[in-house]
């Protein structure tokens, strides 16, 4: 005789509501521009806390789709007691796009400068037979950020100017180290984690030589991190983020604070947790 598990019945006191899960705090929404046809995604969490007189400290996140959710709740969690943890209450704007995947083809013209078509060919692909995506745009995402996207959030929240922050991750990490070398006066705080320096490695070179020639007292804060299975790469990821860390590292700390940290056992996705969780407790170190 085969046994019927039991199928508890539920009465209607007893009904199960299914709701979606959100984050406390947080909103969303499509900014269109008209440089792209597609608009942004943005991402915004605002603390609970009262904002303090100069307005929140603000973290600009780049693949937002993938790490928003995991930067709001690494900031609410450990700027429930700053002074044991050292981060405090930050606004994160979030830039992503309208997609339910974790990561979006358009980042690779957003986050890349103009790419020779022999350095395209060079570099190590999944899929050889798959179309090479357009690249290209990290000027006018740049623009979009500086000129349409802060104006909007400097004016719905109360941001401090003077504690902005920029995060990204691979090519992410790659416009993060752009922007420092093209536009520091944006950003108070670079963190660039496994940056493809080798997508854009002869003009980023160019560039960070003409910002270390024009270096003024400007406090700067700058990490630069990679993962330690990223040492395999074909595209010498570790060996470019290292070499340059090592130049920018001789540099006047009053200049520019440079840092670096190598994550133990960790791989080129599998390291976001923890590279987020470094970045929060970054952003007020001086």
């Amino acid at each position: 005789m085969t046994r019927v598990p039991h199928q508890p019945v539920e009465t209607p006191s007893e009904a199960v509501v299914h709701q979606a899960f959100t984050l406390p705090n947080t909103e969303q929404y499509l900014l269109h521009t008209a440089a792209r046809k597609q608009p942004y995604q943005i991402y915004v969490s605002k603390p609970a806390q009262e904002a303090p007189p100069q307005g929140f400290p603000v973290i600009y996140l780049l693949d937002a789709n993938a790490l928003f959710a995991t930067m709001v709740e690494t900031l609410r969690v450990q700027s429930r007691v700053p002074e044991k943890t050292g981060v405090y209450p930050t606004v994160v704007v979030g830039i992503g796009y309208p997609t339910e995947e974790p990561f979006d083809s358009s980042r690779f013209y957003d986050f890349t400068m103009p790419t020779p078509q022999e350095v395209l060919d060079a570099l190590p692909v999944r899929n050889k037979d798959a179309a090479r995506p357009q690249v290209g745009g990290a000027d006018a995402f740049r623009a979009f950020i500086e000129q349409e996207l802060k104006p909007r959030i400097e004016r719905d929240y109360p941001i401090d100017t003077k504690q902005q922050a920029i995060f990204g991750h691979s090519l992410g990490g790659l416009f993060v180290l752009q922007t420092l070398f093209t536009q520091p006066q944006t950003y108070q705080t670079y963190i660039a984690g496994s940056p493809s320096v080798h997508w854009n490695k002869v003009i980023l070179r160019e560039q960070e030589e003409q910002y270390t020639s024009n270096l003024q007292q400007a406090n700067h804060k700058l990490l630069i991190t990679i993962a330690e299975q990223e040492k395999n790469h074909p595209s010498n990821m570790s060996e470019n983020a290292i070499e340059l860390y090592e130049r920018l590292a001789l540099l006047p700390r009053e200049k520019l604070q440079a840092d670096f940290y190598e994550f133990e056992g960790e791989g080129h996705i599998s390291v976001l947790p923890a590279l987020v969780s470094r970045a929060v407790r970054f952003l007020r170190r001086g």
